[in-house]
């Protein structure tokens, strides 16, 4: 009887997608562009964060959004309606963005004209979190309709980000969310990962997030 044969196309399709990644990231620093690739389940309020985020900053950063959607031009057309460039991934099934599909839309950016790029990855606690797209931080967003457990239900998401924003703090007297047990979990499984209380539709938080993110792109553009 003979062996059997593995091959691991997994294996192989991550380690593809990490090298790419970092070769975008690579050109987005020595171009002076700092990526955030922010994940969240569907309706956490990825845009939501990403509009007040632009309110905030656009006067200091020049700006550009990645949208990724399985379907529909919805949220890049909210973006561009807050005066900002907004490139549309549409994926037309898969449930993440990858490496090669950031690499389509950066190189549709003149970079020299942008600072600071946001990308808006599709709705999804599992995929989007296995692979690298090339940004220099990654950061989630958890709403509190959601409850504090999806940390033990999805816990790759929370070890792999820079940031956690819980949003919509402002309906929290309405939901059984308790912040402080989350943190404590977090604390465990990545104690390095910041967390911020915001919500997106009062403002409330959205400054402090704004400042770490801030600090992110001095820390690696140096300005």
């Amino acid at each position: 009887m003979e062996d059997i044969q593995l091959i691991d196309i997994r294996e192989h399709i991550l380690s593809d997608n990490q090298n790419l990644a970092a070769e975008i990231r690579q050109k987005l620093t020595d171009n002076k562009v700092f990526m955030i690739n922010v994940m969240a389940s569907p309706g956490a309020g990825k845009t939501s964060l990403i509009l007040a985020a632009i309110k905030q900053l656009k006067r200091k950063y020049r700006i550009a959004v990645i949208e990724g959607d399985i379907d529909s031009l919805v949220d890049s057309q909210k973006v561009t309606d807050a005066g900002v460039r907004a490139i549309q991934i549409r994926t037309g099934g898969d449930c993440h963005l990858d490496a090669s599909m950031i690499q389509m839309a950066v190189d549709s950016l003149d970079l020299q004209n942008y600072d600071l790029v946001f990308i808006e990855n599709i709705g999804n606690l599992v995929c989007p979190a296995e692979f690298d797209t090339g940004a220099h931080k990654k950061m989630m967003i958890l709403s509190v309709p959601e409850g504090d457990d999806k940390i033990l239900k999805y816990p790759l998401m929370f070890t792999v980000c820079d940031a956690l924003v819980v949003n919509k703090i402002d309906t929290q007297s309405m939901f059984d969310f308790d912040v402080e047990k989350l943190k404590k979990r977090a604390d465990v499984l990545n104690p390095n990962m910041e967390i911020f209380e915001v919500s997106s539709k009062t403002g409330k938080g959205v400054p402090f997030w704004c400042e770490w993110l801030e600090q992110a792109i001095t820390e690696q553009l140096g300005y």
